[in-house]
């Protein structure tokens, strides 16, 4: 089985475009789609119910605002709940930046007994399509800080677009008794080098983010999201 686990915010507008690339795979019978909302203020919710079968597809959320991490936190657990060591998690954004075009190989190399695969920018032939030069500053700033702190091998840290094997994020589950304690876009570097931590054999692919498909403003805020770093590089230096 494969679960596509997907983070809502206000998305009305991108959420038809998605279900249209996704076409593909949410035809197929061994995919469950799982979109875990955080508090959308606009339609989104409506309009997943008429773009993606329902019969196959689970809506989460509350109707509050917690943060992306918390959304994943939720819709991990979901998963996890009814997942067997055999099946995968993708996990992308709802804005469409994330390249569906490049999910098979994504796929076939977990296949391959990968822990984590990571859809990277900065790996050779990944890049950006109109982002701000601010952004890329600041995402290649951190990332460096980053890995040179933690020693890590990877070159991307913080993408959403990823391909999970279910035992590795059940041993996360097992040490720190839940995969995602941070509510922010920090999340995914949490769980990244938690799994690194547990020895999970991770790989990269290279990515061309296109950010100009997105509809809409990004839901990141760069300010609040680079205190998110320092922060959480305090703590899990001392907790981690």
């Amino acid at each position: 089985m494969v679960f596509l686990l997907i983070p809502t915010y206000n998305e009305e507008e991108n959420i038809p475009k998605l279900a249209l690339e996704l076409a593909p795979y949410v035809a197929r019978t061994d995919v469950r789609i799982i979109l875990s909302d955080d508090g959308s203020r606009d339609r989104t919710r409506d309009v997943i119910t008429t773009c993606f079968p329902m019969e196959r597809t689970t809506i989460l959320g509350d109707g509050i605002n917690r943060g992306p991490g918390h959304a994943f936190a939720v819709g991990f657990e979901h998963i996890l709940l009814q997942a067997n060591d055999n099946d995968l998690v993708v996990t992308m954004e709802a804005d469409r930046t994330s390249d569906i075009t490049i999910l098979p190989d994504m796929l076939a190399i977990a296949g391959l007994g990968y822990d984590l695969v990571l859809a990277s920018v900065y790996a050779q032939g990944g890049g950006f399509q109109k982002t701000t030069v601010l952004r890329k500053l600041l995402s290649a700033a951190a990332n460096f800080l980053f890995r040179s702190i933690f020693d890590l091998k990877v070159s991307t840290l913080s993408s959403f677009y990823r391909v999970y094997r279910v035992p590795a994020l059940r041993k996360v589950k097992e040490r720190w008794t839940g995969l995602i304690s941070e509510p922010g876009f920090i999340c995914m570097l949490e769980l990244l080098l938690k799994l690194i931590r547990v020895e999970a054999r991770v790989i990269e692919v290279p990515m061309i983010l296109a950010s100009g498909k997105r509809i809409g403003k990004s839901n990141m805020k760069l300010a609040r999201t680079t205190l998110e770093y320092f922060r959480f590089l305090v703590r899990f230096r001392m907790n981690g």
